[in-house]
């Protein structure tokens, strides 16, 4: 299902649920929930915040993989392992 249509859905049972306060009441804190749950995650950021952090990786040192090294042998000839 794409994302459209799970906004659609989502809005189509909203709309069932708005004829019942109670019900919309349980619907509007669980989402309150959710949101929160994602909000919390120090992996989310904005686009901004994403970008930024890409121009500031940018300005530091890279390593390249030799030919035929595998990502172990790069990460123990780099100090990692």
């Amino acid at each position: 299902m794409t994302t459209l249509q799970l906004n659609a859905d989502i809005y189509h049972n909203l709309a069932i649920l708005s004829e019942d306060k109670a019900l919309l009441d349980k619907a509007a804190k669980y989402i309150r929930r959710l949101t929160k749950q994602v909000t919390d995650d120090p992996t989310c950021m904005t686009k901004e915040e994403f970008f930024a952090r890409i121009d500031e990786a940018e300005k530091g040192p890279t390593y390249r993989m030799l030919p035929n090294e595998t990502l172990d042998g790069m990460l123990k000839r780099l100090g990692y392992v």
